[in-house]
């Protein structure tokens, strides 16, 4: 299978200053919530409370993502990219091109 690895290198690295740009974007939301009722109503910090915690699980799943991105990377750099972590057999060029970072290929992910 012939992989154009520079460019999935380029669409990862791409991938991961989005995913970078997006969590400082964001990181006002993820801030401890004020307990102070005299400055916010107890619904209004119940609301607050939760837009905080959906910010902090879309940051956990940023952070799993931009190490998935870091893995892929490494296995570009060793010569392992594009091979199915599990079985050792190529991973399809259409299931890359939808996701450089997967480390499975289709057999294994069903299983």
């Amino acid at each position: 299978m012939e992989i154009d690895a520079a460019e999935f290198r380029r669409r990862l690295l791409e991938r991961k200053a989005e995913l970078e740009r997006l969590s400082e974007s964001t990181d006002a939301a993820r801030k401890p919530v004020e307990l102070d009722q005299s400055s916010v109503g107890r619904l209004s910090r119940m609301d607050a409370m939760q837009v905080q915690a959906m910010a902090l699980e879309t940051e956990r799943r940023r952070s799993v993502d931009v190490q998935r991105i870091a893995a892929a990377i490494k296995r570009i750099d060793t010569d392992d990219f594009g091979y199915c972590l599990s079985c050792g057999d190529d991973i399809a060029l259409p299931r890359l091109e939808a996701d450089p970072a997967v480390t499975l290929c289709l057999d294994c992910a069903k299983r």
